[in-house]
């Protein structure tokens, strides 16, 4: 923390700083032009992004391939190549749940790989808490792992770029990250503020945030804009690891949800808002608190889009003319010849991780994806369940439920159907344990009906769990919230409200994450292994698996 700290304090510190031009000294023109470019969501994927995520759609209409770090270096030292002035911005979700190539390593290749891009600022997101807040500290402060010491190179430096997290703090209420950064364009400071969302804790393990917390992201905002405003920081930037979700039409510029309420009431102070989370891309336009128009704008996820905002600062107020803000999305197609340094690097971490990630672990005899069915589930989601089933039972499991939002890739179908270690990896890359819960029969019916949440804005969110084989149920829409979920039957017996029951879930949900509380009010767990050993056993025991049904759930 000392040294990013230190460069804190230098920054604030040459705001107070004057200097005047000498007789000489030619006038500067009237505007300082800077480029802004930033993406999210990238979670260490170095290699281009497989299955459905592999493509994008072009505003031509075309859809093509995008992705992959050697590309997306290529276009960013483009793009910076053909500015007089830029700043490259990370939106949170930069690591974690990362592919082999770069998790192997504990996402040092990542850092490295954004150093070698000279990122100007990483706002933190709730992956990057993946590995606790100790890991968080180390990668940026560096040095090697404290179990596994240096695995990618004999050192690690850590990051040369801040992690940004205005609303995140310790107990005591002390800053656990920067809440800003500063930089000087021609001698104009331009500042960035990171925050997430409030309810981030609802998607990051309890024991990795112990000791933290998430503070309201639109008063941090407006407090640290006003911070800034008092130093004489007037052009200012904000970083949101938050979804705006697409709306309808041409514009995707939605109306509702979290991230529009952040964008439309955050401090008119702010300038610029970047946004990262969901699969949505845009380039939008919402009016501030004072009505004034604002730039905000979106990628997509794992490198594939990244977001681009050609800026005008006035010299004399040091403040952005948002009329004269031309923003747009580009795609990181595979047109352009890839960056050959970072093309040998990437090389390098695939090639390090390649015995791992290739060796085999089962066999599959079609498609295995995360795609749901008009019932919530998905045939990949079943399967995990039943995965975790099997590894649960001998310990009294005789159901399981698994979240969609903790399987992070489909399996897909190649050759002979091998499925080798670093696909299911990609699958389960968190290192959750499978826990027993003893639940009873209405602590289960209370579960399915918090399948049905409502976000902080009070916009309706459907979280459909993926349930075992031995569980089946009714669901309907339609009926009112709580009422929901009926004729619930475990192993084809009905359920019986005062009965105890035992449920295998992971440790995520087992905390009440995703929304889930009533997981946490269980009587008794029972730690049953991890839940990516539980998936590839399933896959050995039982090669050459089939996905199974997605018929669990009846629709009324």
């Amino acid at each position: 923390m000392a040294r990013r700290a230190l460069s804190a304090v230098v920054a604030v510190a040459a705001l107070c700083t004057t200097t005047g031009l000498g007789p000489a000294t030619a006038l500067p023109p009237p505007t300082v032009p800077l480029r802004l470019i930033a993406f999210g969501d990238l979670h260490g994927n170095l290699l281009p992004p497989e299955g459905p995520r592999s493509e994008v759609v072009r505003s031509d209409g075309e859809s093509v391939p995008a992705g992959g770090a050697a590309y997306l270096a290529a276009y960013v030292r483009q793009l910076r190549g053909q500015a007089e002035h830029s700043v490259l911005y990370s939106v949170g979700d930069t690591w974690g749940s990362s592919p082999l190539e770069s998790a192997m390593f504990h996402d040092e290749p990542t850092i490295e790989l954004l150093n070698d891009l000279d990122l100007t600022a990483a706002a933190l997101g709730n992956h990057e808490f993946d590995n606790g807040y100790t890991e968080v500290r180390r990668l940026r402060d560096g040095g090697c792992h404290p179990e596994q010491g240096c695995r990618y190179s004999d050192s690690f430096r850590g990051a040369d770029f801040p992690f940004l997290g205005a609303n995140v703090t310790n107990v005591d209420g002390t800053p656990a990250a920067l809440p800003f950064s500063i930089n000087y364009i021609d001698g104009i400071p331009v500042g960035v503020i990171g925050v997430l969302p409030r309810n981030t804790p609802e998607y990051i393990r309890a024991d990795a945030i112990e000791g933290l917390q998430f503070g309201d992201e639109i008063e941090a905002v407006d407090r640290t804009a006003d911070i800034l405003d008092a130093l004489g920081v007037r052009a200012l930037v904000l970083l949101y690891k938050g979804d705006l979700r697409a709306g309808e039409g041409a514009d995707k510029c939605s109306t509702d949800g979290n991230a529009t309420h952040v964008a439309t009431n955050v401090s008119p102070k702010v300038d610029v808002i970047v946004t990262s989370d969901g699969e949505s891309h845009f380039n939008c336009s919402y009016p501030d608190a004072l009505g004034n128009p604002r730039t905000v704008l979106q990628g997509a996820s794992h490198g594939r889009i990244i977001s681009v905002a050609d800026l005008s600062i006035d010299r004399k107020s040091r403040d952005v003319l948002r009329d004269h803000t031309v923003a747009f999305n580009q795609v990181i197609t595979h047109d352009i010849e890839p960056d050959p340094q970072t093309r040998q690097f990437v090389d390098r971490a695939v090639g390090e991780s390649s015995d791992v990630a290739g060796r085999p672990v089962g066999r599959i005899t079609d498609h295995l994806v995360r795609e749901p069915s008009h019932s919530g589930e998905s045939p990949l989601g079943n399967l995990v369940a039943d995965a975790q089933l099997a590894a649960a039972e001998p310990f009294g499991a005789q159901i399981a439920l698994t979240n969609p939002g903790g399987i992070r890739a489909d399996l897909t179908y190649t050759g002979d159907g091998t499925v080798t270690f670093g696909q299911t990896y990609a699958v389960q890359p968190f290192g959750n344990r499978v826990q027993v819960l003893e639940l009873t029969g209405a602590q289960i019916d209370a579960v399915l009906e918090q399948q049905f949440q409502e976000e902080v804005s009070g916009r309706p969110l459907e979280r459909i769990l993926a349930p075992s084989h031995t569980l089946r149920y009714t669901l309907d829409r339609l009926a009112p919230r709580g009422e929901r979920i009926r004729d619930i039957s475990i192993a084809g017996t009905p359920l019986i409200p005062e009965t105890t029951y035992s449920v295998a879930v992971n440790g995520f949900l087992a905390d009440g994450g995703d929304g889930f509380s009533v997981f946490s009010e269980a009587q008794r767990r029972t730690g049953a292994g991890h839940e990516l050993d539980a998936l590839n056993a399933y896959l050995s025991d039982r090669a050459p698996v089939k996905p199974p049904a997605t018929d669990r759930i009846d629709l009324h």
